[in-house]
């Protein structure tokens, strides 16, 4: 779904109070977290965290899944251990409404393509 919101505010304020926003709104905070020195902003209608290289992260809330955009995820986690039981494409990881967050390491991934970015490293595809 897209929703036309020119601020992370407006963007949180159009998601239904269902079992979607608490998956954003889950993983946003986890980003928070683990990447502080990123920017939270909108681009492409999703959430958007940046540094100065440009997106890191995109979050967007779907029909069926919650989903989290990242460049190419085989590039963080080769051996898939940290992605493990999680519905993944090559830059896209999908939390369905079974997903239990924190019953997953995707905390872990997020740390990990953090560092990446600190350290000039490429996450993109």
């Amino acid at each position: 779904m897209q929703y036309d919101a020119k601020t992370p505010a407006e963007y949180m304020k159009m998601l239904e109070d269902d079992w979607r926003k608490e998956k954003l709104q889950g993983l946003r905070a986890l980003v928070k977290s683990e990447a502080p020195e990123l920017k939270e902003g909108i681009t492409y209608k999703m959430l958007s965290y940046s540094d100065r290289q440009g997106p890191v992260f995109q979050l967007n809330a779907q029909k069926n899944s919650v989903n989290l955009y990242v460049g190419d995820a085989k590039k963080v986690d080769p051996d898939g251990s940290l992605l493990a039981g999680l519905d993944c494409g090559k830059g896209c990881i999908r939390f369905k409404k079974s997903s239990a967050i924190g019953d997953t390491r995707i905390g872990e991934f997020i740390q990990r393509v953090a560092r990446i970015r600190r350290n000039g490293g490429d996450v993109d595809c």
